[in-house]
């Protein structure tokens, strides 16, 4: 059973994502999803290697003369659920908002995160993020390369995998 304080690590742990994203932080992300399976639609990009997803980030994500991507990530909707002794999942909705010196504040991504974590002797930890972006405005303040957008014209849920 996922208690109180479990919810609110996981919790922290979700809203963490987006404030090291949105910091331009990419060492600390590599190192929350260092036991995680990341896949970004179905391609799984990084086994369990912090050094792979900064590297990842690094590769996509535009820094601005601010230090950061002039992004924030709104994490909305958690629903978190006991997915066995010591593990846990959760679905929540994501809206990327973006202020760039060539355009107005305007929502670029909306999507969501399926997300499985473990508990370990140092509290919880990221064991699988599922990054389903579906809804895109203009990312050309944000993206350094264009990302391969899949056919996702509706929102994951742990039912579909």
């Amino acid at each position: 059973m996922i208690g109180a304080e479990d919810h609110r690590e996981i919790e922290r742990l979700v809203h963490l994502y987006g404030y090291y994203l949105d910091d331009g932080r990419f060492d600390d992300l590599g190192r929350l999803f260092a036991d995680t399976d990341l896949y970004v639609g179905d391609a799984l990009v990084a086994r369990r290697d912090p050094v792979a997803v900064t590297a990842l980030w690094r590769r996509y994500v535009r820094i601005h003369a601010n230090g950061t991507p002039r992004t924030h990530h709104l994490s909305t909707n958690l629903v978190v659920e006991d997915d066995g002794p010591g593990r846990a999942r959760a679905h929540s909705y994501i809206l990327v908002v973006q202020h760039a010196a060539s355009f107005p504040l305007q929502p670029i991504i909306a999507g969501d995160y399926l997300d499985r974590f473990t508990k370990t002797d140092a509290g919880w930890r990221f064991a699988e993020r599922r990054i389903g972006n579906d809804l895109f405005g203009d990312l050309s303040e944000h993206l350094l390369e264009p990302m391969e957008i899949g056919d996702s014209n509706r929102l994951q849920s742990w039912e579909r995998l």
